[in-house]
């Protein structure tokens, strides 16, 4: 499973898109299941802009659903359907 970490860039909007979909993409390539993005609990903005990129219609036909951790709020999960 991969890990992004978005502490260390939260504040600069165009490092944490391009931090995603250089994730996105690196999963992709390695055959990856899973993502794990760690946005941080704090007051949820950096949470809201991670699924929104999530949300884009061409980000979102790359991988197969996202969950949110009911046991731990400061962390998303990236789920990628199975290659044959």
């Amino acid at each position: 499973m991969l890990t992004l970490d978005l502490h260390p860039i939260y504040r600069n909007n165009r490092d944490i898109e391009l931090s995603l979909r250089q994730t996105i993409f690196q999963a992709i390539r390695a055959g990856e299941p899973v993502v794990e993005i760690i946005p941080g609990k704090g007051t949820g903005q950096l949470k809201k802009r991670v699924l929104a990129f999530l949300g884009q219609k061409h980000i979102r036909k790359l991988y197969d659903h996202v969950e949110t951790d009911v046991t731990n709020a400061g962390r998303v999960l990236v789920h990628f359907a199975p290659r044959p």
